[in-house]
């Protein structure tokens, strides 16, 4: 089974029974969602009606916990622990996890230092532990560690829930490609439109060319026939006619009597 599949069961698990409590009976089963070792994804607990419903009551702080680990990173813990109820060790590595898909949403080179800073890590082989055995094994992200760059590389990470106002700014980002892309295929067509025309073009005057050739061919042809039939005439007469042009204008011999 894969991840996906696996985190879809547990998620369709967790919302049945988030779906019939209320109120207190809500913590555990949030508890649970934000410690389970195969689960990164809370969208869908957090928009059943009856778990919005704890804004504003006195468990409302476990509302925000839900928040945390759907939007929010280690920093963001951090920064709101006074206010938050502490976490366990299980939720402690989850949101490291998730802070790791994070940062990996905007840049695919993470360096270790930027890594160390944002999950409280002191040296590089825990850093590096870290991202073999509780992030790539867990299969939420693909990477190499480059030791000396000092960097790791991730080709692949898993998504987060959408942030509130990200889809917006999502669906800007599609359509301004989705313009791009219009505008990018009609220059193509508009190329090649170009190109058929140029090839037609080209064709006509392959064509004509091939005309003019024929043309020379016939008229050297028949200019090589009269040329001939001229040579022919010319020198080419009997030779009777010329024997008998000879004989007219050859002196005749006088004949001398002869004495007897």
């Amino acid at each position: 089974m894969d991840m996906e599949q696996k985190q879809s069961e547990i998620i369709d698990q967790l919302v049945r029974r988030a779906s019939t409590c209320n109120g207190e009976a809500l913590l555990p089963i949030i508890i649970e969602a934000t410690s389970h070792p195969s689960l990164f994804a809370f969208s869908e607990i957090l928009a059943l009606p009856n778990v919005a419903q704890l804004e504003g009551s006195t468990h409302s702080v476990y509302l925000d916990v839900l928040r945390l680990f759907a939007h929010g990173t280690w920093a963001d813990y951090k920064c709101n622990a006074s206010r938050i109820p502490q976490l366990s060790p299980d939720q402690t590595l989850k949101l490291k996890q998730l802070t790791v898909l994070t940062l990996a949403e905007s840049n695919k080179v993470l360096p270790y230092d930027t890594l160390m800073d944002e999950l409280d890590v002191t040296n590089v082989r825990e850093l590096e532990d870290f991202l073999i055995n509780e992030c790539m094994y867990a299969g939420i992200v693909r990477g190499k560690l480059d030791q000396l760059k000092r960097c790791f590389e991730v080709p692949f990470a898993a998504g987060r829930d959408l942030r509130p106002g990200q889809l917006g700014n999502m669906l800007h980002t599609l359509s301004n490609w989705l313009n791009t892309s219009e505008n990018l295929l009609g220059s193509i067509q508009d190329k090649i439109k170009w190109a058929d025309n140029m090839s037609e073009i080209d064709k006509k005057h392959r064509k004509e060319a091939e005309e003019r050739v024929e043309e020379v061919k016939k008229s050297l042809s028949m200019k090589g026939d009269i040329d001939s039939r001229g040579h022919k005439e010319m020198f080419g007469e009997p030779s009777g006619v010329m024997d008998y042009e000879e004989d007219r204008i050859r002196p005749k011999r006088r004949r001398h009597p002869v004495t007897r």
